[in-house]
């Protein structure tokens, strides 16, 4: 069983991250910019085994396409271009995402300083992402993707 990896795709920083070996568990792998975004995650997958990508898909709240939907897809393809045949891309709601790192970061005791980090709420963010998705994966009913590509 390989990794899934989950990726907070932004204009300037994506934060990584990456259940364990039994997908048991989601931590934080790293925050890398944008551009470097698909090498780092093509080479991270050369090193360990990945079943999937899951890709944070920005969404407004009436379910509308964010502004920064298409960039976000655009990249997905690029991504799945990349990667080895065999590893899914799939998306999965980022809403509240942003909202929900502060408030950990506020929670885990971080000081205001390291709360101001972005790239730490990127890699925060895409956390949480994953987490939803292996939440959304264990719950009764669910089959398929939330939104393959």
């Amino acid at each position: 069983m390989g990794r899934i990896l989950a990726v907070d795709y932004g204009a300037k920083r994506t934060g990584l991250a990456v259940t364990d070996t039994l997908q048991i568990a989601a931590g934080g792998l790293t925050t890398v910019a944008s551009a470097e975004a698909v090498n780092y995650i093509v080479a991270y997958a050369a090193r360990e085994p990945l079943e999937r990508v899951v890709v944070g898909l920005p969404k407004q709240m009436d379910n509308r396409p964010s502004e920064n939907m298409a960039r976000v897809e655009a990249f997905a393809r690029r991504l799945e271009a990349a990667l080895p045949a065999g590893v899914e891309v799939t998306f999965y709601d980022e809403r509240f995402t942003s909202v929900m790192a502060h408030r950990a970061m506020i929670d885990g005791g971080l000081g205001r300083k390291r709360r101001q980090d972005k790239a730490l709420a990127d890699e925060i963010s895409a956390v949480l992402i994953l987490q939803g998705y292996m939440e959304w994966m264990k719950s009764p009913g669910a089959t398929g993707h939330p939104h393959l590509l």
